[in-house]
């Protein structure tokens, strides 16, 4: 039954990526603009136009480039840059150009990772363990209040109190790939910071809901009825069986980490990929806009597969179904 799980799952995700390679394809072949116009420049011509999109591939029809674009894609060949976004030049290889900024997300996502799930599940448990306190009141009303502030304004807010108020943090996490200490502190400290608030806010309040819904459950009645503790019940019993609505938030919001970092990166500088693909995208640098989207679509799919799979192997019932 595992193995049949994983397969179907398996499954699931590479007509999920093939749909969505082909869905990522079509927008950036529609998107305004043209790459050699932005690098002949001025000095472009009809004849230097045709010459560098007949070059560059372009002159071919659309479903033959997505099917060159997709075997190199799969064969690892992510291709070159052909507008020279961010810290490339034009026939840069894009790989060379990808590896560093993602390891910069990553690097940022772990930390946020390490600091925001602890935190978030302690707190989500305590409000469950004592429903209807000072506690859980607060930590209701703070997930509520940071669920409904877009990430942007945390960002500008933290910029102008702790920044430009207090003096405390750089505005902006530059970063020449030599940081080592207290300023690779200094400048992941604001996108950190920004990326908890807003991560903490879903854990937390999902940590709190499902526990208290399966605290609803017969066998947990059962165990109240017995006199058990509270906090044996909540973390003997109930954590095992809400685990999985968890895990799933929780990869959902790494995902976001990754991926959804595009307005966090812009605002601090950051150079991770989600900038990358903003630089991209304004300098019509395709092939590159089509690997970060790839890069992000097999993000998510990776996470989710982790996450199902995590539900199943904590839930027995999803193991063994009737």
């Amino acid at each position: 039954m595992l193995l049949r799980a994983v397969l179907r799952r398996t499954g699931t995700g590479v007509m999920t990526l093939l749909v969505v390679s082909i869905l990522i394809f079509i927008c950036t072949s529609v998107l305004p603009g043209d790459v050699a116009n932005i690098i002949l420049g001025q000095m472009a011509t009809p004849e230097s136009l045709a010459a560098l999109r007949a070059k560059l591939g372009m002159d071919q029809p659309p479903h033959v480039r997505y099917f060159i674009w997709l075997g190199d894609f799969l064969t690892g060949d992510l291709g070159i840059s052909k507008a020279g976004s961010g810290f490339g030049t034009i026939g840069t290889p894009i790989s060379e150009m990808l590896v560093p900024r993602l390891l910069n997300t990553l690097r940022l996502a772990s930390v946020v990772a390490v600091i925001a799930i602890p935190i978030s599940m302690a707190l989500g448990l305590l409000a469950a363990m004592y429903p209807g306190s000072r506690l859980d009141r607060a930590v209701t009303f703070g997930t509520l209040s940071l669920i409904s502030v877009p990430e942007f304004l945390v960002a500008t807010f933290l910029v102008l109190v702790v920044a430009v108020q207090l003096g405390w943090l750089p505005a902006t996490a530059y970063m020449s790939g030599n940081e080592t200490g207290w300023k690779l502190v200094r400048a992941l400290a604001m996108p950190t910071l920004t990326l908890v608030i807003v991560a903490s806010s879903q854990i937390m309040r999902m940590t709190r809901a499902t526990v208290l819904n399966v605290m609803s459950s017969p066998y947990i009645e059962m165990a109240i009825l017995k006199g058990v503790p509270r906090k044996r019940i909540i973390l003997r019993h109930a954590l095992f069986n809400a685990i999985g609505p968890i895990v799933n938030v929780i990869a959902l919001n790494l995902a976001y980490l990754v991926s959804g970092v595009v307005i966090v990166e812009t605002i601090f500088a950051y150079p991770g990929l989600a900038k990358l693909m903003i630089d991209a995208v304004q300098t019509r640098d395709l092939p590159l806009v089509q690997a970060c989207a790839m890069v992000f679509c097999v993000t998510y799919i990776v996470l989710i597969f982790i996450a199902d799979m995590a539900s199943i192997l904590s839930n027995p019932r999803l193991r063994h179904p009737k």
